[in-house]
């Protein structure tokens, strides 16, 4: 291994999150992700854990910094899905994730499993938080 990929594996999958992109699909959802870390990465670790089946599209930053800043690379996804900002919601769970989505008008979910606070979310602009895996499918069925 070199040294990008040190680290590169050693994440886990949420429990509940499986089940979750499931559903989410079974009821006609579209998902993309979209990290800041980058695509040759990000990608990478998508399938490495078996996840890429639940997901229309990847969308991360370029090795050279373009698309770091979450509202650039949720710019770009729009741009290439075509996607109606005002029908999508972005979950995460940082403040760069909200800020990102607040400016591109997407609804912004927080959610608490993740390294974010709910203080942190809600000054971000999170339109909803949510403390539970369990508890998205709900908030993300309302739109």
């Amino acid at each position: 291994m070199d040294g990008h990929e040190i680290g590169l594996f050693e994440n886990r999958v949420y429990d509940g999150i499986r089940p979750l992109l499931a559903q989410l699909r079974s009821a006609g959802a579209t998902l993309y992700v979209a990290t800041s870390k980058p695509y040759v990465f990000a990608s990478r670790i998508v399938e490495y854990f078996g996840l890429a089946q639940y997901f229309d599209q990847l969308f991360g930053s370029e090795l050279n910094g373009k698309r770091t800043d979450k509202a650039e690379l949720l710019r770009y996804a729009i741009t290439e899905t075509g996607v109606d900002a005002s029908e999508s919601t972005m979950v995460g769970d940082r403040s760069h994730d909200m800020v990102g989505a607040v400016d591109n008008d997407i609804r912004g979910v927080g959610v608490l499993y993740g390294y974010g606070s709910a203080e942190e979310l809600t000054a971000a602009g999170a339109s909803v938080i949510v403390e539970q895996i369990g508890d998205l499918f709900e908030v993300l069925s309302v739109r």
